[in-house]
């Protein structure tokens, strides 16, 4: 009898740890995460993908509500579904240990009467390499919380990532943050990512020459990083792999044992302590609240050294390092003040990583870029700077943009990862772009080609931008603007490709509504799909193959 009893409360307490476990492991999947699609990475959000048509607040918008109240208009005509907004920890903690969450909480509550998610961008040690965030108790307090020095001594306004009383601080806030957003926020879900710090990088040195910095420098490289590196050595970036060929591939040393001298060994130094530093923080947050976190770096220039740009940021040849100590880190994002839209991108995906554009400067490029972003690289969203600054939102080109993504946005996620979807980018410089899906071959040019409008005869063209995702053997969507399209059978080559049936139209309630079939001179009785500069459209195609 006492064995029976035994074995029963033993199942019991089975039975009960099973359903804490299982309740837990739900509430951990109900919250926003990120989930492999086939070879692409997706944003979930209440259960279901989640496409981030974003734009980014100047730094000093949202202060108030007052300052708030005609922007939230904006965002709407904008066709914006997700607001990217800082905290200020100046703000949030404006005394050691007491949190004001007031203006959070504002923020939160008018982004959901908008209907708008939000990413919350921590403004904590860190806003463009300097900490001009940082509260004015740690500010003023440079014994207990130490400035970053140049190669002269010079103490910089700029945090160091070597003192453990700056990451305590900066760490325990965070924490206080993610607390207060599970309790404030995870039934609404309205923040659905969070980037801790921004642009993070030194200056204007390549690395901290403070004492502690120093010290590190000449001690031995983690062992954490050595092992990291043998682990991925035929993966690793060019930048890494190079130096440690060139020193014979060791795997004990300092850091100029192990990758040599100069400045690329100090940005290697300082890129581990950055990344290290900001793990812990994030680590202390999603033991708080688990929502998917980036960081995002300032891209340097082409030819300039480390310190001419925010050195040791989590930059492209860099990625290695940044993963190697920040194992908490979801993924690595560029923030866009230069014109190698492409180029960044490449390095940022080039180890299977998904790409996200939290931030590019407001101008007239970005509507073509949101859907090259969304259809090449299949990111997870684009956002551009200072969203509030855009004058006549409904008419601006990425309102127009962001309306037919937001359109296809069910269809883009249920065949993303899937080698259906690909997208281009258009302009003077590269008139035409030719891409593979299924058995046929697409040629994307400039609509300005054709010569039939206007502005083809100016110097400069304005930039066009498409995307098209295949679904069904022979149907594909085409949306964007600036392009005509021309086919060709891979598979057969001996076949003709025509154009069966080409339909103009909008998604109702994610069902398809024909506007105008365009079969005729809209496409040139057959020979292209085309889809002028200045129109914005969705076109549904069906090919067929002739003898």
């Amino acid at each position: 009898m006492k064995n029976r009893i035994k074995t029963y409360i033993q199942t019991l307490l089975l039975l009960i740890i099973a359903v804490f476990t299982t309740t837990a492991q739900v509430q951990e999947s109900s919250i926003p995460h990120l989930r492999k699609q086939g070879n692409a990475t997706q944003l979930i959000v209440e259960g279901k993908p989640f496409l981030i048509l974003g734009g980014e607040l100047g730094n000093s918008t949202f202060t108030s509500l007052e300052n708030m109240a005609p922007v939230w208009p904006k965002l709407k005509a904008l066709n914006l579904n997700t607001v990217l907004a800082p905290v200020y920890w100046e703000l949030l903690e404006p005394e050691e240990g007491k949190f004001k969450f007031q203006l959070l909480d504002d923020l939160l509550k008018e982004a959901r009467k908008n209907e708008l998610k939000v990413v919350l961008l921590w403004f904590g040690s860190w806003k463009n390499s300097m900490s001009s965030h940082a509260p004015s108790w740690v500010k003023t307090n440079q014994e207990k919380f130490p400035r970053a020095k140049d190669d002269n001594g010079i103490s910089q306004e700029l945090l160091s990532p070597f003192s453990s009383a700056n990451l305590n601080a900066d760490r325990a806030a965070f924490k206080a943050l993610m607390l207060h957003l599970k309790e404030f926020d995870s039934k609404e879900q309205t923040v659905i990512m969070v980037q801790p710090e921004n642009e993070i990088g030194m200056l204007p040195a390549a690395r901290d020459h403070s004492k502690e910095a120093n010290l590190k420098f000449e001690m031995a490289v983690p062992q954490a990083l050595i092992t990291y590196m043998q682990k991925h050595k035929e993966n690793l970036v060019p930048e890494l792999y190079s130096a440690w060929e060139q020193q014979g591939f060791k795997t004990k040393g300092n850091w100029e044992e192990l990758f040599g001298k100069g400045e690329h060994t100090d940005e290697f130094f300082m890129a581990w302590y950055f990344s290290e530093f900001t793990n812990a923080v994030i680590t202390a947050g999603k033991d708080a609240y688990a929502l998917p976190m980036f960081v995002n770096a300032a891209l340097n220039y082409k030819g300039r050294k480390p310190g001419e740009y925010p050195s040791a940021g989590p930059l492209p040849h860099l990625m290695d390092i940044w993963k190697a100590a920040g194992s908490k880190i979801d993924f690595m994002a560029p923030d866009f003040y230069n014109p190698d839209f492409k180029y960044w991108n490449d390095l940022y995906v080039r180890q299977g990583d998904p790409l996200f554009i939290p931030e590019h400067r407001y101008d007239n490029t970005i509507a073509g870029k949101a859907a090259f972003a969304i259809g090449h690289y299949e990111a997870i969203g684009f956002s551009p700077f200072a969203i509030e600054s855009a004058e006549n939102p409904e008419n601006q080109p990425l309102s127009k943009m962001y309306n037919l993504l937001r359109q296809l946005t069910p269809i883009l996620m249920a065949n993303q990862g899937q080698n259906k979807i690909e997208g281009v980018l258009l302009d003077k410089e590269n008139e035409g772009s030719v891409i593979t899906l299924g058995d046929y071959e697409f040629t994307f040019n400039h609509s300005y080609k054709l010569g039939w409008e206007d502005a083809a005869k100016n110097e400069n063209w304005d930039m066009a931008g498409a995307l098209i995702v295949q679904t069904g053997a022979h149907e594909f969507y085409i949306a964007g603007n600036g392009i005509y399209v021309t086919f060709k059978n891979l598979k057969n080559p001996d076949l003709h490709v025509g154009i069966l049936k080409v339909d103009e139209g909008v998604f109702e309630n994610d069902n398809w509504k024909i506007i105008r079939h365009l079969n005729g001179d809209q496409t040139h009785q057959g020979r292209h799909l085309r889809i002028f500069k200045e129109d914005y459209k969705i076109q549904r195609l069906e090919l067929y193959n002739y003898k």
